[in-house]
């Protein structure tokens, strides 16, 4: 700890009593600090401190001898143990070198009495007394003189400068032997700042060879990075949509039954081992059961479970009309209609072909359809599959035979209106589309559709003479395609009010429904399944497959080529 002997102050470093004395006591008005005179400048305060008190100038001209130290039990410390503090003279010597003090410089001695306006004398038989320049007296410590650095008492002033002058060699000493700088990248110890400065550039010198070595940079290597990692966000961004790709294109083929989980037969096999599995089913039944479907499926013929015959179906809904024809002007219905629905081999895939086995039915009825076709004999599902595969074969409609990758046979595939097409061509039938793509009236409606379809069933009776109210045509029904499953057309009626609501025997419509038609009491329940409105009918787009006439050879390749690219008619 420094001990500023003109004020007193204690700081630590050396650096610190400089900057203290030249703000506080070069800058300011100090005091004498071995009398009361203050309100000095600096030089002043040092030509009173050598003129005003003479014991400095006769023991200064003393030699100093080891005699001389008095016997004090408090003598200066080991040299182990030695402070690092200055006295007043000494400090200022060191930190104003060129500072003159009263015409002399402060490295010179101490000398001479000089009388000013304080005097200061030491006698031998009493305390030494200061006087300062306002005349009051003040006794020193018992005529002694403490050390600042350490505990040592001094009895004379020059005594007490040599001592302080052993504490600022030793400290100067210490700091010589004691300031090194270490290297920030290795263990290297330098002597001075630049030392350390020259050091540390010959590592960065030395790191920048050996990449320059290693690898180049060249003017590009950010933009080829930039690349490279822009390719590779691009190649994993791919990566993630092909594989989502798949899993949609995996739950479209599951939905369409294109994932190879077998066709009619494996689908009807589960439900019947899944029965037995549950007890509904005796072991000996499912046998009997499966041998039978095995051979009508190798007959190719639909065994007639599934199948309401026509007379029970448009005969008892003309019957219903013309017994109670309430609320309608007139009502066209198709030909004799036998109604299919699905069963437990086709249940959730199967309303296209069970459509086409309905228009099949009507078609064998209708004698200019009848002779392209063998009367009684309606194809099962997996033979309509086979059907619709050799009309491939022909050449018709290759892009849908390309959609399928040419098989139904084994599959769970949805057809639609574009198979019907080709069946009905490859047999000699013309068929045509027409494609109802959009909404054509308010609330998402398609009043134009059923409009067409008025016109459709309406042809055979227009002439001069008023229809009769319930009109049972010689025309085929329509087929009725929307997304996700099928219908069949089988009449229109006109209500009093102009509006106009279709008939249509739908395949999900089991048996039990279908047979309601037979009993007058059941039928007006079972018109609910029957009966379409517009209101019923929303959905975006429908396409309808009608039968007019029959094809030549001739036209028959005709269709065949110009099936490559099918066109229809679009309404609106």
């Amino acid at each position: 700890m420094l001990t500023c002997v003109i004020c007193g102050e204690e700081l630590l470093f050396e650096e610190d009593m400089k900057t203290h004395l030249l703000l506080s006591h070069l800058e300011d008005e100090m005091s004498c600090p071995l009398c009361s005179l203050s309100g000095v400048s600096y030089d002043d305060l040092t030509y009173h401190m050598n003129t005003a008190h003479p014991e400095n100038h006769v023991q200064a001209q003393e030699p100093h001898r080891d005699n001389n130290v008095p016997s004090n039990p408090t003598s200066c410390p080991s040299s182990g143990t030695q402070a690092t503090m200055i006295t007043e003279t000494k400090w200022m010597r060191n930190a104003f070198p060129a500072t003159s003090f009263g015409g002399r410089t402060s490295s010179d001695k101490i000398r001479g009495p000089i009388s000013t306006s304080g005097s200061a004398c030491v006698t031998p038989d009493s305390s030494p007394t200061t006087r300062g320049c306002g005349g009051d007296e003040r006794k020193t410590q018992g005529g002694q003189f403490p050390c600042p650095m350490c505990t040592l008492v001094c009895s004379t002033s020059p005594l007490l400068q040599e001592h302080v002058e052993v504490h600022l060699q030793v400290e100067d000493s210490a700091k010589g032997e004691g300031t090194r700088f270490l290297c920030p990248v290795c263990s290297v110890v330098c002597d001075d700042t630049p030392s350390l400065h020259e050091h540390v550039e010959e590592h960065f010198v030395e790191l920048t060879r050996d990449s320059s070595a290693l690898a180049p940079v060249s003017p590009g290597a950010d933009l080829r990075l930039a690349r490279k990692l822009q390719a590779e966000e691009d190649q994993r961004r791919r990566k993630e949509e092909a594989q989502l790709e798949a899993v949609e294109f995996k739950k479209l083929k599951e939905q369409f039954g294109l994932d190879g989980g077998g066709g009619y037969r494996r689908q009807l096999e589960r439900r019947m081992e899944k029965a037995v599995a549950q007890g509904l089913m005796a072991p000996a039944e499912y046998h009997s059961k499966r041998a039978k479907v095995m051979e009508d499926l190798a007959s190719g013929l639909d065994d007639g479970t599934t199948r309401t015959q026509g007379p029970c179906t448009l005969g008892a809904l003309w019957e219903y009309y013309q017994r109670d024809p309430r609320g309608c002007a007139h009502i066209w219905l198709s030909a004799e209609t036998d109604h299919y629905n699905s069963s437990e081999g086709d249940n959730g895939w199967g309303c296209g072909y069970r459509n086409l086995q309905m228009l099949l039915s009507a078609l064998q009825r209708i004698p200019v359809f009848a002779d392209r076709l063998t009367e009684g004999e309606i194809p099962s599902v997996p033979q309509l599959q086979r059907m619709i595969e050799g009309a491939w074969k022909e050449g018709l409609d290759p892009q849908g035979a390309s959609h399928f990758n040419k098989r139904l046979q084994g599959t769970r595939a949805w057809i639609g209106a574009t198979e019907i097409y080709a069946l009905l061509t490859s047999l000699g039938l013309r068929a045509r589309i027409t494609d109802f793509h959009k909404h054509s009236g308010p609330g998402d409606t398609h009043p134009r559709m059923f409009e067409w379809v008025k016109q459709y069933f309406s042809q055979s009776s227009r002439g001069g003479r008023l229809p009769p109210r319930v009109v049972q045509t010689a025309l085929p029904p329509l087929y009725l395609q929307h997304q996700g499953h099928s219908r069949s057309i089988v009449g229109v009626e006109e209500r009093k009010n102009g509006s106009l609501c279709l008939l249509v025997l739908d395949p999900d419509c089991g048996v039990a429904n279908a047979k309601k038609v037979l009993s007058a009491d059941g039928l007006s329940a079972a018109m609910r399944h029957i009966r379409r409105f517009p209101s019923n009918m929303k959905h975006r787009q429908y396409q309808v497959v009608c039968v007019d006439q029959v094809l030549s050879p001739e036209e028959k390749q005709v269709c065949i080529r110009s099936s490559a690219t099918l066109r229809v008619a679009r309404i609106p």
